[in-house]
């Protein structure tokens, strides 16, 4: 197509607009995570087949993940949490795909997803009490506190961005020299580390989300039964 010149393996230039690989790697996990629940839900039964099951299976054990923590708000934290871990599995599992590698290897994506946590905490803080009653936590038990709380916050997501980032990557760079010492010689046990890699990393991500959005909804509840 004129105007679009693909560059190796870096990325695509779109006229003037850049388009690198993680941003077109991330859009073709996007677009088929869209396409399957699309297509899963146009089918659903009170008597579910075996895909159904396995769906519902996953819906379950994530709703039942969030109850551990959050029982009274299930309903409401559960789709960007559940969301969160889905998308991080298949995003991490992506480098096992001859030719991809995981776009959450590269800083600039994990950096979008613990900047969307950032914002989801006075979301759901506002949710749960009002604004007045969530931003009050600030300025508690002295407005001298306001600095710190702000610091903090900005400090967790950069160390959430951070961990993600810094584990993918070293995931893939030994994935990377495994096989340039042992050739392929050992792909399963490499294939199993990053598999299990994969998986304890997108939970992780997704339980500091859970977990950051629950002290914002907790403090806020505690303060009036307090009082």
């Amino acid at each position: 197509m004129e105007g679009i010149e693909p560059l190796a393996t870096a990325g695509i230039s779109l006229g003037p607009l850049w388009i690198s690989r993680t941003v077109l790697i991330t859009w073709g996990i996007m677009a088929v995570l869209g396409t399957v629940s699309v297509l899963s839900s146009r089918r659903l039964a009170l008597d579910p087949g075996r895909w159904q099951s396995v769906l519902e299976g996953i819906v379950e054990g994530i709703g039942n993940a969030v109850r551990e923590v959050l029982p009274d708000h299930v309903e409401q934290v559960s789709p960007f949490v559940g969301t969160l871990w889905i998308f991080l599995v298949v995003a991490n599992l992506t480098g096992l795909i001859p030719g991809l590698s995981s776009p959450t290897a590269d800083l600039s994506l994990t950096a979008a997803l613990a900047t969307l946590v950032f914002f989801s905490v006075p979301y759901f803080g506002w949710r749960a009490l009002g604004l007045r009653g969530y931003l009050r936590h600030y300025i508690r038990p002295s407005p001298m506190l306001l600095p710190f709380h702000l610091v903090g916050e900005a400090t967790r997501t950069l160390a959430l961005a951070i961990r993600l980032f810094g584990n993918m990557m070293s995931l893939d760079l030994a994935a990377m020299l495994v096989l340039l010492v042992g050739g392929f010689l050992v792909p399963v046990p490499l294939l199993l580390l990053h598999v299990i890699e994969a998986l304890v990393q997108a939970y992780i991500f997704g339980v500091l989300a859970l977990i950051y959005i629950a002290g914002a909804i907790h403090a806020q509840e505690a303060r009036p039964a307090a009082g």
